[in-house]
């Protein structure tokens, strides 16, 4: 079976330099917040291209604090996207605030800027863009609205490590970002991590006491805090993956590129707008048949996997916030339809056409 996703193809493929790493972090007699992450944020910050990256413990409290050291709080509105893991949502409703989902593009499956004024309410006071399946979100369009409305951007950067928007790379344009390195992303841990970025002086020392309960000085908590801290055997591993991201971007670029030439026009892939430069996460199709597609696809020996089956205004947790069935039809519709098919940069010549050959197959019987 070709599987969708293989973070252990990722250790094998670099096991001497992880295992050197690994046993350099378990040798050190530090295990939390030590100098392996205080190396990886400066690494990371450099990478981007920002002043200060803050490690934590997942892409979820990243966004979580994120928002808190933004200043959202109980009884704001932030708009974000429908179609997104819930985690999302989830640091929203967590912050205490109150999400508001706004349409897609119905090309990338991003925020779709043109239909942020219906979203917008007297209480809104960010936006969490979700930069989906390694697209960029159309942000010049979203930061002119933003300005416009005195808004805070808070970019969602879970699935789009290395994505560029107008040149830039994605988590530069936000007043802060959030990264996960869940073991599946472009840059993944062997364990759960998040990053926080911002070029703003103020929320990065606030994000360094909220990470650690406050702590102004050990023991001490100045403000009310958390204990979200990416451990050293994690960030060891982490600086070792970030050396080879852009190689490992490239590999899935060119993947796709495959993928697309190949593959038949009835299966749409979701991609970036002209002029972005994407990173392909995931290597997303939709087809209304979806279910059948994946049997014959699991038959033949090729995985794929739904990001994601449920919309999250279509979810128990967070209905109460949207607008019921039928208000988003382009987000509802993907939510339907969307597959994705094996994506990861150790996919041999070989694997990805043997998945060629077999979506060509099962298509040619729709």
């Amino acid at each position: 079976m070709i599987l969708p996703a293989s973070p252990v193809a990722a250790y094998h493929h670099y096991r001497a330099e992880i295992d050197a790493a690994l046993r350099r972090a378990m040798e050190s007699g530090w295990y939390i917040q030590g100098a392996e992450c205080r190396a990886f944020e400066r690494e990371y910050a450099t990478w981007l291209g920002v002043r200060h990256a803050v490690a934590v413990a997942s892409g979820t409290e990243a966004l979580w604090l994120a928002l808190r050291a933004a200043g959202i709080e109980a009884g704001d509105v932030v708009i974000t996207a429908s179609m997104t893991a819930s985690a999302t949502v989830a640091a929203i409703v967590e912050c205490g605030a109150r999400p508001v989902f706004a349409e897609l593009h119905p090309r990338t499956l991003t925020l779709d800027p043109q239909h942020l004024p219906a979203a917008l309410t007297p209480r809104t006071r960010a936006i969490a863009p979700v930069h989906l399946y390694g697209n960029p979100v159309d942000m010049t369009a979203l930061m002119s609205f933003a300005q416009q409305h005195n808004l805070q951007v808070i970019e969602d950067c879970a699935q789009a490590h290395g994505a560029r928007h107008a040149g830039k790379r994605v988590g530069t344009f936000g007043v802060a970002s959030a990264w996960s390195f869940y073991p599946t992303k472009n840059l993944g841990a062997f364990g759960d991590g998040g990053m926080v970025t911002t070029d703003d002086d103020g929320i990065a020392e606030h994000l360094r006491l909220l990470r650690e309960y406050g702590w102004a000085e050990r023991y001490h908590s100045a403000v009310h805090g958390w204990n979200s801290r990416l451990d050293e055997v994690q960030a060891a591993m982490l600086r070792v993956r970030l050396r080879h991201l852009e190689a490992d971007n490239a590999r899935r670029r060119e993947i796709a590129a495959r993928y697309r030439a190949a593959l038949p026009p009835t299966l749409p892939s979701v991609t970036a707008l002209p002029g972005d430069v994407g990173v392909e996460h995931l290597f997303v199709v939709q087809h209304p048949r979806r279910d059948g597609l994946r049997e014959k696809l699991k038959a033949l020996g090729v995985g794929t996997a739904i990001q994601y089956p449920f919309a999250c205004h279509e979810q128990s947790a967070y209905a109460r916030f949207g607008g019921g069935p039928g208000s988003l039809p382009i987000t509802e519709r993907a939510a339907r339809e969307v597959f994705s098919l094996p994506m990861y940069p150790e996919l041999t010549d070989e694997e990805v056409e043997r998945v060629i050959e077999a979506v060509v197959k099962v298509m040619r019987d729709v």
